[in-house]
């Protein structure tokens, strides 16, 4: 066990049960003309986190500990996308239509593409996700529970939808959580100021968050 400094106390580290997981790391959320940007985003926003969460992958890797990625996309013909989620948030460009980066959140489109930067590794697996959660309608909990993974920490985006209903998803599973404060990001810096306070208050009724420097030292030293 080693200790990771952390909010709201220590997390205590456990090397051979502990896995990362990257959330929709992907063009339509980060770049310009992608689907966060018709929603009417500032998409630098998050865009600069890229290089933290490169150092978090890269760390992870030299550990030899495990690099999960997520991707939230739709089958093409959109019969995992509910009419509700379809509809909602008015933007230039709804989930299945054509957009600037290929039919925007479908499978294997240009777009819906993890960046280059933070592409997979070989052998990493990749989590494709139809909701905001990557538990749902995915085979997360049982990828995890075949390596006997109790932990898990978090980075990506956004903070306060589908990084925090993931961690939400994973601490009613029985998963200690870690969120790596650098390393996520909002468009709106409200929203992840007020998630990561109540991730971690009342004693990590979600879970912990840290800083990235104590987090690569504590998986370093492990």
């Amino acid at each position: 066990m080693a200790e990771i400094k952390a909010e709201p106390f220590p997390f205590r580290l456990d090397r051979d049960a502990v896995a990362l997981i990257v959330i929709d790391m992907q063009r339509d959320f980060t770049e310009e003309g992608g689907f966060g940007e018709s929603l009417g985003n500032d998409v630098a926003r998050v865009a600069k986190i890229v290089p933290d969460v490169k150092r978090l992958i890269e760390g992870f890797r030299a550990a030899g500990l495990p690099v999960i990625h997520t991707m939230e996309c739709h089958r093409p013909d959109l019969s995992d996308l509910p009419r509700a989620k379809r509809e909602r948030g008015r933007p230039h460009f709804r989930i299945g239509d054509e957009g600037p980066m290929g039919r925007i959140l479908i499978a294997g489109e240009p777009g819906t593409a993890i960046l280059p930067e933070l592409a997979p590794a070989v052998g990493e697996t990749v989590i494709e996700k139809p909701g905001k959660g990557a538990f749902y309608a995915t085979p997360l909990d049982y990828i995890l529970k075949e390596r006997d993974i109790g932990q898990l920490v978090f980075a990506g985006v956004t903070t306060e939808v589908c990084v925090q209903t993931t961690m939400r998803e994973a601490n009613d599973r029985g998963y200690e959580c870690l969120l790596v404060e650098e390393a996520t990001e909002s468009y709106f810096p409200e929203f992840k100021s007020a998630t990561l306070a109540m991730i971690r208050a009342q004693g990590a009724i979600v879970g912990w968050t840290a800083h990235l420097a104590d987090v690569l030292r504590g998986i370093a030293h492990a």
